[in-house]
């Protein structure tokens, strides 16, 4: 086995270390992607869905105005 200038035999446990570590990082950040990508997509849906209730009442009320003429 070669060693780089400065690596030392024996190494192993810390380079299992920081793999674990890294992984552990990137997991975190996917997972905080997923979250934020989840709730910025809730907001959407609930923006759309206030919308639909606005023209849902615009129309609801022509409908009445109609009917009383």
């Amino acid at each position: 086995m070669v060693f780089a200038p400065g690596e030392k035999p024996g190494n192993e446990p810390e380079e299992v270390r920081l793999q674990n570590a890294s992984k552990q990082i990137v997991q975190n950040a996917i997972l905080q992607a997923v979250r934020q990508v989840s709730q910025e997509s809730q907001h959407r849906e609930e923006r759309i869905s206030d919308s639909r209730g606005h023209i849902q009442l615009g129309v609801g009320e022509l409908t009445k105005k109609h009917e009383k003429k």
